[in-house]
């Protein structure tokens, strides 16, 4: 499966458990949605995936992709630490300008 650069950043990224955040592949005004929270900009961003890393120790591998409306939706398996674990989430990426510019992460 062929991802765009960024995307493809991230979920290379999200294959070590204890793996730094990819600040490069976001936006400086990156929004992220995830579990009913908001995170905006790239110290935030940073925040949130190292706290998500170090709870759930988890990896996400992607196994479909698709567009639409300008949206890059990719389905990924979720492993790790957590309950109902390996789960598959629904990632849907927005880039911009060659970043992701927003990222909401859906059951």
């Amino acid at each position: 499966m062929q991802l765009p650069a960024p995307i493809q950043g991230y979920f290379d990224a999200d294959r070590d458990p204890g793996g730094a955040a990819p600040i490069g592949v976001f936006a400086a005004d990156a929004i992220v949605r995830d579990e009913g929270k908001t995170h905006i900009g790239q110290e935030a961003i940073a925040a949130w995936w190292s706290a998500a890393k170090s709870e759930f120790q988890h990896t996400s591998e992607p196994s479909d992709a698709s567009e639409r409306g300008g949206l890059t939706i990719v389905r990924a398996t979720v492993t790790g630490r957590f309950p109902g674990s390996p789960a598959l989430l629904t990632f849907v990426f927005q880039l911009t300008g060659g970043r992701i510019a927003g990222l909401e992460i859906r059951p």
